[in-house]
């Protein structure tokens, strides 16, 4: 039977975290997690990534009064200002290994999806290092969209109708067997099954768009090995949201729901992106909606990855379609959002380092769940001219000191590279603009003025991230 702590009974799922304990008998739990102690000193702490969320992660664990020295690897401009940078790239497991010991780090938290799927905190586990991420046996959940799809079902889960497909040929004959007519409808998102980006996802409407897509993936290969298998789904209908979580496989903590903004382009419309932009909490997400999240889908995945002897400790991403039959699982992704993490942290109080150290510990039900400013908050991401396909680098960013002097505002740095003291644009997702208000329209406001000191050439924004917040409250 499943338990909430006292704390959470007056939960309001826009403004507070809620814990879910005792979540029944489970296998024994990998202890390669606390193969050291915590110590009582001040904490140094190796950060892997960096994009926006290492960013906004290095940002929020530096102000922890428990840590005296924060590094990142290989981190970027931003978080050079908030941390130290360290030259070694996420995928240097080795590189990564030597560090932590040579620095006697304390912990390491991995950011992006690429290392967890690979496996780096197994390996650091097998090190002695203390990590914060779920093995590679549990990354699968975001690594492969057919292992996740399969699971799901399994658990009885909702998501959508789904078929697999190892080649092009035989997803392009299902798709003209199922829809004759050239011209009829054809409501279905194909998949690439690996790691894309955030962009191996695309929604189709047309039978033509459907065959293209299937030609990108698994055709031409566009996404590399990603594509080696890909799926078809039914196309749901409704508002998508991303409930996040943490646990340590025994305790979940639920997080504030938030609202992404995937395609490229104002309205939703364009290309997946990585995500454009985020708010926190979204209205979308009441009270009676989480807790129904809880029940069908957050506690029974985690059950699911103990059955399959894949016990998950870490931060648990649902992003969500909300249907009129309910919220339906869209993916899993075994990680803070990026951009989602930026207003979540911007919002959370507390000390995110006791939750980190009790989900590397096995103990998450010994500690409180974090408090949250009441207030609301949006990051909108600035990107690169060309972004989500080809894009220049090395332009000069200009005005990011001003944007810096605005109240109630944090410039995170993504995409961004400081040579001979410029800081210039290194990637596409390139700076996530976030502020914080009394409400939603004040924070896209304070947002927004924000993004207007900023300047390089091409870059560019969508202008209506949070707008389905306003339309919802009307």
């Amino acid at each position: 039977m499943l338990l909430a702590s006292n704390a959470a009974k007056s939960y309001d799922a826009a403004a507070n975290s809620r814990r879910i304990r005792n979540m029944g008998p489970f296998p024994t739990m990998s202890e390669a997690n606390s193969a050291s102690t915590p110590s009582t000193d001040k904490k140094s702490v190796l950060i892997v990534g960096n994009g926006g969320r290492e960013h906004a992660l290095a940002w929020k664990i530096a102000a922890s009064d428990k840590v005296g020295q924060v590094f990142v690897a290989p981190g970027n401009a931003g978080t050079a200002i908030d941390a130290t940078n360290v030259p070694i790239e996420a995928s240097d497991k080795a590189g990564i290994i030597k560090f932590a010991k040579e620095k006697a780090i304390d912990f390491v938290v991995v950011g992006p999806e690429a290392p967890l799927v690979d496996g780096l905190v197994d390996d650091l586990q097998d090190a002695g290092i203390r990590a914060f991420g779920p093995s590679a046996a549990a990354a699968e959940l975001e690594g492969s969209k057919v292992f996740c799809k399969n699971l799901l079902r399994n658990a009885n889960i909702p998501t959508a109708d789904y078929q697999t497909f190892r080649t092009a040929s035989d997803a392009a004959r299902f798709i003209k067997d199922r829809y004759p007519d050239s011209n009829q409808a054809v409501p279905v998102v194909i998949k690439a099954d690996g790691l894309a980006a955030g962009k191996g996802v695309i929604v189709c409407s047309t039978r033509e768009e459907a065959l293209d897509a299937i030609n990108r993936i698994a055709g031409v290969r566009e996404f590399g090995e990603a594509g080696n298998v890909l799926i078809i789904e039914e196309k749901l209908i409704g508002q998508e949201a991303s409930v996040l979580a943490i646990t340590d496989g025994e305790t979940i903590i639920t997080l504030p729901a938030a609202q992404d903004h995937k395609p490229a382009y104002d309205g939703d419309t364009g290309p997946n992106t990585g995500g454009m932009g985020a708010y926190c909490p979204t209205p979308l997400i009441d009270a009676e909606m989480m807790a129904k999240v809880e029940r069908d889908i957050l506690v029974p995945v985690v059950h699911a990855m103990k059955r399959s002897r894949r016990p998950f400790r870490g931060v648990l991403y649902a992003g969500l379609m909300l249907t009129a039959a309910g919220p339906k699982v869209l993916e899993f992704n075994v990680r803070f959002g990026d951009p989602e993490c930026q207003p979540l942290l911007m919002r959370m109080q507390g000390d995110l380092v006791d939750i980190i150290e009790a989900v590397i510990d096995g103990r998450l039900g010994e500690v409180e769940p974090p408090g949250w400013d009441e207030r609301p908050s949006i990051c909108v991401v600035m990107a690169s001219e060309g972004y989500p396909g080809d894009y220049e680098k090395g332009r000069q960013i200009s005005g990011l000191e001003r944007a810096a002097e605005l109240s109630d505002v944090k410039v995170f740095h993504a995409g961004t590279q400081e040579i001979n003291g410029r800081v210039i644009n290194n990637g596409g997702r390139v700076l996530g603009v976030t502020a914080i208000g009394n409400s939603i329209s004040a924070a896209k406001l304070q947002a927004y003025k924000a993004v207007k000191e900023i300047r390089w050439q091409g870059a560019w924004c969508r202008k209506d991230i949070s707008d389905k917040a306003l339309t919802d409250a009307k």
